[in-house]
């Protein structure tokens, strides 16, 4: 049974408002007709009181009384006076009298002796009618030689107005009670109505039409900023579902990407391997031509798992520090590792100004912050990317400078300039470092798609070889955005590739 209130409670905002509004009504209504009826019974009764004080009984009647000479005869009903005074009296003992003055059927309950509670001399008071049925206004005065009056008016008009007033009353309340219901009800549901929207949207959105909105956005209204809010969380919830949809795509097509770059060397791997076991008598060059595959193909495998463990976790923790990094001793042994790898290409290093660049500077110390380590990973990679993606004869340059962000210059975005991270405010301090050649450069296509993973350009005419795993920019271009800067490519057909490092120079 304790779970019954909870059931009868009214569930629905609009019965529970139309409630609250006819209960504080019929309240307000009931209060003040309560209020009414107390004042009027009071001004009634008071009325009845100034009666009673004015109404005095003459000496004479006293001493008659007293000496019984003339006795007070009741007058038949039809010949009283339509008078409701009546008048008692008590003698010099205390005794009530059995004569009175004045008519009617009913009679006040009096105290048969003074000391038995007769009500003080000038005080009205209310006592009971003698038969039970109503009320009597009594007052006492002192008559001559010990004796007392004691004046009474019936209280019937006084029952009969505040009777009426108060069914009245109960019928106005009724009447309002209804009236709030009906009248209210209409008028909570045109006021509900927008949020009545709000809710159809709603369930149309958990319906699956998710590009819907509120239209009610006033916000003068609480229904209004309520839309607001709710579309601003729309709008929030439907851009990460897209990017959840964005990162499922990219996950899928990286994972398929991932397998098919491990799917030929280990294919090969295993022809190799079951070569090897398959064919015990093979001749010593072909086993050692196989051997030689297996471990190209080990390293290539290698190669890639690698490349793809500091993909993730440059996702998990983007720098693990930062300290003062000179980028032009980096940049001097990137260009030696480099002749290493690649004895035929030869490589410059030469300023890079905001006027321009060219052979004729002088080098200076460009020192930036960040992971020395990460940021040689970066210049390894577009220099491996400039040494296999163009001809031999091309020429490759690296330049090292500090600047600020511009359209000129770079960090910010223009036509033919192709960006792998978020560009730089315009007039933002940089350092920059640029791979630069004057191979065949780059189709508008292709720039595009340059900094995804495993995306390989379409070679160049002259150029052979292994074009790597199509890691190495996608790794460079997070390094540059773990770091607060950007990675970005001026190419076109015919216009060579840049390839450019911005680091923010105020970065702590």
């Amino acid at each position: 049974m304790r779970g019954v209130p909870g059931r009868l409670r009214p569930r629905s905002l609009r019965t529970r408002l139309v409630l609250i509004a006819t209960v504080l009504a019929t309240a307000a209504v009931l209060v003040c007709q309560a209020t009414g009826l107390t004042l009027m019974r009071s001004w009634l009764i008071g009325q009845v009181d100034d009666r009673l004080t004015d109404f005095r009984p003459p000496s004479p009647v006293f001493r008659d009384i007293a000496d019984g000479t003339a006795p007070v005869r009741r007058p038949p009903p039809h010949e009283a006076l339509p008078s409701d005074f009546r008048v008692y009296f008590y003698d010099a003992e205390g005794r009530l009298l059995p004569d009175s003055l004045g008519s009617g059927r009913s009679e006040p309950r009096l105290a048969r002796t003074i000391g038995d509670g007769l009500p003080e001399d000038g005080r009205p008071a209310t006592v009971p009618a003698e038969d039970g049925d109503g009320d009597w206004r009594v007052v006492a005065d002192p008559g001559p030689d010990g004796m007392r009056a004691v004046v009474a008016l019936p209280l019937d008009s006084v029952r009969d107005a505040t009777s009426r007033l108060l069914w009245f009353s109960l019928a106005v309340g009724a009447v309002t009670a209804a009236g709030v219901v009906l009248l209210g009800g209409a008028a909570v549901s045109l006021g509900l109505r927008p949020l009545t929207r709000v809710e159809h949207t709603a369930r149309s959105i958990t319906s699956g039409e998710l590009e819907q909105n509120v239209a009610d956005t006033s916000p003068d209204t609480e229904v209004g900023r309520l839309g607001l809010a709710f579309n601003t969380m729309l709008d929030q919830l439907r851009a990460a579902l897209h990017r959840k949809d964005r990162t499922e795509r990219g996950l899928r097509r990286f994972m398929a990407d991932a397998g098919h770059e491990l799917r030929t060397p280990l294919t090969s791997l295993q022809g190799f391997a079951e070569l090897l076991l398959h064919d015990p008598h093979m001749s010593r060059s072909r086993r050692r031509e196989a051997h030689e595959l297996i471990a190209q193909n080990a390293d290539r495998m290698s190669r890639l798992v690698d490349s793809l463990f500091l993909l993730a976790k440059l996702g998990d923790a983007p720098t693990t520090e930062h300290g003062p990094v000179d980028l032009l001793s980096l940049a001097a042994d990137g260009i030696a590792a480099s002749a290493v790898r690649h004895p035929a290409r030869r490589v410059t290093l030469a300023p890079l100004t905001a006027g321009g660049v060219g052979d004729s500077g002088e080098l200076d110390v460009v020192e930036g912050r960040g992971d020395p380590h990460q940021l040689a990973q970066v210049l390894s990679n577009l220099l491996d990317n400039a040494c296999t993606h163009t001809p031999p004869g091309a020429r490759l340059q690296v330049r090292v400078g500090s600047l600020r962000a511009g359209p000129r210059t770079g960090g910010t975005e223009r036509p033919g300039r192709t960006g792998a991270n978020p560009p730089l405010p315009s007039g933002t301090p940089v350092h920059v470092v640029e791979v630069a050649d004057d191979g065949p450069g780059l189709s508008p296509q292709d720039a595009q798609q340059v900094f995804d993973r495993f995306y390989r350009a379409p070679p160049a005419a002259g150029v052979s070889g292994d074009s790597g795993s199509g890691l190495g920019l996608a790794i460079a271009s997070t390094i540059a955005e773990a770091h607060g800067g950007r990675l970005e490519l001026d190419t076109g057909p015919g216009e060579g590739c840049t390839f450019r490092l911005l680091l923010p120079a105020g970065r702590p």
